[in-house]
């Protein structure tokens, strides 16, 4: 969520980001780097306690990656955590990694029922299950999801399947809209009975951590200009394929320049007419 919030910010759109870090100097990096970004991090917490702040380590292979993770502080933060009256003064509201938010995830479908009471049109991106449980409580999330967000893995075993259309047809019945990542594959979005898919731009990969979330901000970005999602959906491919050429989840977004420069190059060889 933090790679979400800030390339979501570096893209120009104004970005408030609630978390909870530990007093120790992975959390002051990150927060550093949120705030050079330019994202609100005034209603981050930092616990009082002796946890640290979560770290997650990407081991690559040849076809799989493996990520461990040490949650931390994740497994700490709660909804008495997060100030509703500030989400309710945004546009939208975006959720990461469902099932590591183990104190939150008893309050997650409150948390989205109110945002939706509140006007905020909402996303949602999983992540992965370790104990690959895939529970029936995000079924009744997903009810009050605008924008699910999840890989092609991560559809499937929500969906209990191992056809991806079977999924799709699954997913599009609880979300307004479902959005497949798939890598350097086509990705697809649904929303009803119509269906997008599109190819990433080739480029020289040097880094995939992050992609996935670069993806879901820049899906977001035009959603809230009011794109169409066919435009939604090729700019996330974009965003997404910028984001490997450069080490880490964040690298290639302190460049704006650079950064503007690549989406409007990209943009213009698809002949899709003006960027939103």
């Amino acid at each position: 969520s933090a790679i979400f919030a800030h390339n979501l910010c570096a893209l120009e759109t104004q970005v408030g980001f609630i978390s909870k870090i530990g007093g120790d100097a992975l959390g002051k990096m990150a927060a550093e780097r949120l705030t050079a970004a330019g994202v609100d991090i005034s209603r981050i917490k930092q616990t009082t306690g002796k946890t640290s702040t979560g770290l997650t380590v990407v081991l690559p292979h040849t076809q799989h990656r493996y990520i461990l993770t040490y949650p931390g502080t994740m497994f700490e933060m709660q909804y008495a955590d997060i100030d509703m009256d500030y989400v309710r003064t945004a546009r939208h509201l975006h959720l990461s990694s469902f099932f590591l938010h183990r104190a939150l995830r008893p309050r997650i479908l409150n948390l989205f029922q109110q945002a939706k009471e509140a006007g905020l049109t909402t996303s949602l991106d999983t992540n992965d299950d370790p104990e690959n449980r895939w529970g029936q409580d995000l079924l009744e999330v997903l009810k009050y999801v605008d924008i699910f967000l999840p890989n092609d893995r991560e559809a499937k075993k929500i969906a209990r399947t191992e056809d991806l259309s079977q999924a799709l047809n699954l997913l599009a019945g609880l979300s307004k809209v479902v959005v497949v990542k798939r890598g350097s594959g086509s990705a697809i979005c649904r929303t009803g009975d119509e269906q997008w898919s599109l190819s990433p731009p080739a480029v020289q990969m040097v880094d995939d951590i992050g992609a996935g979330d670069t993806f879901d901000a820049g899906f977001i970005h035009l959603y809230l200009r009011g794109a169409k999602l066919e435009d939604c959906l090729a700019f996330a491919n974009i965003v997404a394929a910028y984001s490997v050429t450069k080490e880490g989840g964040t690298e290639a977004f302190r460049d704006r320049n650079a950064l503007s420069s690549f989406l409007r190059h990209q943009w213009n060889l698809m002949g899709r007419g003006p960027l939103p």
